[in-house]
């Protein structure tokens, strides 16, 4: 019988949420305003969980909820911890964690609980230990090789990155953020000062000249190439990393890698999804651990973005009239027919279309210019969504 490989993607807000779920992600993962590693997305409320709960039930592939609570926890906010828990219960479909606390309290009120790749789970005993206390996954180290995971494989339910930020660090153990902006990466607020160009100096003064100012910056993680050899690996839920990023990237991220799980690629497909991959957020691609240690070239030469495409924003729906599925775009810039749209929305996700025809006040027009209402064609957007037109780079 053909495995069923569980493909999980990121959800910072409501957008990103349905963006997944029209992608067809089996699952989404999610952080609310506290115990979060991502403390800098906007993240959800426990009001939005029974709305996020309709949303991911009422889907084809009816996606699972995971809630993230993997920060560090103190004394004084345990009592702030049980009343989540006891609030999510029936909520959510697991609980990925790394502190001890969280996971004694799943165990008594009996919500599922995986382990956080926080606690850099990188051993078969580690991987014992885990599933003795009652966990029934563990996000492994993504220091791991592929070989390495294959084994932990045969001990418990395994997930694993397949795309998305590298932490310069041993995952969980970078303080370089705390040190220098008193903002703790091990309570979701790192600063990401490895993303920086640095100069280095020697005691006296001297200047080290490096190839690449951005010493501490890794590649992000590609595992599209080998994803065949993740699965003989053993590994059953294969993980994107971006809670911080938006819903273009998601719906375009987690739609590659559904074709990728769903059947082999093609030298071409793998050709053509990379392409599309490199369209959205990325500081350029590491095959990371998973087939040997990282060199020099695993770290990224780019600022900020290697995107060959980039999103600027265009305008607001002003109205939308269902019946025809015409959108009335506000434009704050200029749009010409041919140009590359995405809609985004908190009900909508993300809408992406090349614009074919377009009408201000009945008349057909070419090009319309900053100020203009126009009426364009856009099936299953709604009033106040935000559009940005899309440019390459």
């Amino acid at each position: 019988m053909k495995p069923k490989y569980e493909l999980m993607a990121p959800a910072g807000n409501f957008p990103m949420l349905v963006a997944a779920i029209k992608a067809e992600a089996d699952a989404v993962y999610f952080g609310l305003n506290d115990f979060s590693m991502r403390a800098s997305s906007k993240n959800f409320n426990l009001d939005d969980l029974d709305e996020m709960r309709q949303l991911c039930d009422s889907s084809p592939r009816k996606a699972k909820m995971y809630l993230t609570l993997n920060t560090i926890i103190y004394d004084e906010e345990l009592n702030q911890l049980e009343e989540i828990i006891k609030q999510i219960k029936g909520k959510v479909d697991a609980v990925i964690c790394w502190d001890h606390a969280v996971m004694l309290l799943c165990k008594i009120h009996k919500i599922p609980f995986f382990i956080s790749t926080q606690a850099s789970v990188a051993n078969t005993r580690a991987a014992e230990y885990y599933k003795e206390l009652g966990a029934q996954r563990v996000v492994l180290a993504r220091e791991l090789n592929l070989d390495q995971i294959k084994k932990i494989s045969n001990i418990i339910d395994v997930e694993c990155f397949i795309h998305g930020a590298m932490c310069v660090a041993i995952s969980g153990r970078c303080f370089m953020s705390q040190f220098t902006y008193d903002r703790s990466a091990n309570r979701g607020e790192c600063n990401q000062n490895c993303r920086r160009s640095y100069t280095v100096t020697d005691d006296s003064g001297k200047e080290l000249k490096v190839e690449n100012s951005r010493i501490m910056s890794a590649k992000d993680l590609c595992a599209l190439p080998f994803i065949e050899k993740m699965k003989e690996a053993g590994v059953m839920s294969f993980k994107i990393e971006g809670r911080g990023r938006d819903a273009r990237y998601v719906d375009v991220v987690t739609s590659v890698y559904r074709k990728a799980l769903d059947g082999s690629l093609s030298p071409n497909d793998l050709q053509e999804s990379i392409k599309e991959l490199e369209k959205v957020f990325n500081r350029q691609f590491s095959s990371g651990f998973y087939l040997g240690k990282p060199t020099d070239h695993d770290f990224s030469k780019t600022e900020n973005s290697a995107a060959t495409e980039v999103k600027h924003t265009l305008g607001k729906v002003i109205n939308y009239y269902s019946n025809n599925q015409v959108a009335s775009i506000k434009l704050m810039a200029d749009l010409a027919i041919g140009d590359k749209i995405v809609v985004i929305g908190n009900k909508t996700g993300i809408v992406t279309l090349h614009v074919s025809s377009m009408e201000i006040e009945n008349e057909v027009v070419e090009k319309a210019i900053k100020g203009d209402s126009v009426g364009i064609k856009i099936p299953g957007v709604r009033k106040n969504d935000t559009v940005y037109i899309i440019k390459s780079k």
